[in-house]
């Protein structure tokens, strides 16, 4: 693999193979995909459209195909954007920055793993909210700007098996968790913060072979890893 710049986006074509490989370097992201479909509501309504910001190569799909809702996606990378065709997912390329979307279309809107990504945060977290409909569910999960999300996401994490592909990560764009809280309140979603953790026992399943994938587990702590979902207000 070639040596990129840390938070380079050439990294997810270098690696488009990995996508969909249950032991490979986005192992965990399947992982961490199964927890944010948690959060995710069923449909009520004919229609209901998710959509997924930075979708990836779709691994969201699996976990919410039962769901009802018409699983849109959104991603920078070309590479990318056919592989979560090929899972289902509706997905177009464009910038989570400004997304190529009608305000309100939304009844879910999820993005994981992004904003530790983008360079503006506040038109990132702006543009979530501007596309989700009065009433729908916004699910986030992302890495806290903290010590010891530095630690765990690249100190450690580039170290683990599943942990993060080295120099995926930029830490200087790590997130401020009061200024999301900030930025989404302004959005008019009240957001509510949850840590997320790998179940130790599975992972070491896991590292032994005797299971396919990790539980992530929900922590008070939400200096690392962690998740964040509130509802629109007003009624649609």
């Amino acid at each position: 693999m070639p040596v990129r710049p840390r938070n380079d986006l050439r990294q997810y074509d270098d690696l488009v193979g990995d996508w969909w490989q249950p032991r490979g370097r986005f192992a965990m992201l399947h992982w961490i995909a199964a927890a944010r479909a948690r959060l995710v509501p069923r449909a009520t309504r004919p229609g209901s459209v998710l959509l997924d910001i930075a979708c990836g190569g779709g691994l969201l799909a699996p976990h919410v195909a039962d769901l009802g809702h018409r699983h849109v996606g959104v991603d920078l990378s070309p590479s990318a954007v056919p592989v979560a065709r090929g899972h289902g997912v509706e997905a177009v390329r464009g910038d989570a920055q400004s997304l190529p979307l009608a305000s309100g279309c939304a009844d879910v809107v999820v993005a994981g793993e992004v904003l530790e990504h983008v360079h503006d945060l506040a038109a990132t977290v702006t543009e979530a909210c501007r596309v989700l409909r009065p009433g729908g569910t916004l699910v986030l999960d992302t890495i806290a700007d903290t010590a010891w999300g530095r630690f765990c996401s690249i100190t450690i994490g580039e170290r683990m098996p599943a942990g993060p592909p080295k120099r995926l990560h930029d830490p200087a764009l790590y997130v401020d968790r009061a200024e999301l809280v900030r930025l989404a309140r302004a959005g008019g979603v009240r957001l509510s913060l949850v840590g997320l953790r790998p179940s130790a026992v599975d992972y070491l399943a896991w590292l032994a072979g005797r299971r396919a994938e990790v539980r992530m587990l929900p922590t008070r702590s939400t200096a690392g890893l962690f998740q964040a979902y509130g509802i629109k207000e007003g009624t649609s």
